[in-house]
């Protein structure tokens, strides 16, 4: 796509990709981790990866290092007001991951794997610092 197509793209629609973007390359990470049971794969996945916590905590790290075009693009996305929120995470939180999501979805879309590629082995690198060695 366009980056003018993708700039304009609403913050819900470059999350909904970036979702199964980011859902795929975890999924990919887990088994390169050997992790091999149906029940222990979902269950890293869910605690340690897609939660929106460690979306958040991922997108809020690497911020600073986004340049400020990105920058602004993130702010925007966590700015979005969705139609709902969801029960178990703060509204904040919530944000930084739709945001997280979106930046994905929008490297995907843009067709910056390079860049992707990279920002999915920082955000795997922060979240398995905080990872237990036990749930590696």
């Amino acid at each position: 796509m366009k980056k003018t197509e993708l700039v304009n793209m609403n913050a819900a629609a470059l999350a909904y990709m970036g979702d199964a973007v980011y859902e795929q390359a975890v999924r990919e990470r887990i088994l390169e981790m050997g992790i091999r049971r149906a029940d222990r794969l979902q269950r890293t996945a869910a605690r340690w990866y897609v939660s929106a916590t460690a979306q958040a905590q991922v997108c809020e790290e690497i911020f600073g290092d986004l340049d400020e075009k990105e920058q602004a693009m993130v702010k925007r996305w966590r700015n979005y007001r969705p139609r709902s929120l969801p029960k178990n995470t703060d509204p904040m939180t919530y944000k930084w991951a739709t945001a997280f999501e979106a930046y994905i979805g929008y490297l995907y879309l843009g067709g910056e794997k390079e860049k992707l590629d990279e920002v999915l082995r920082r955000a795997f690198g922060i979240i398995e610092e905080k990872m237990p060695a036990a749930g590696r």
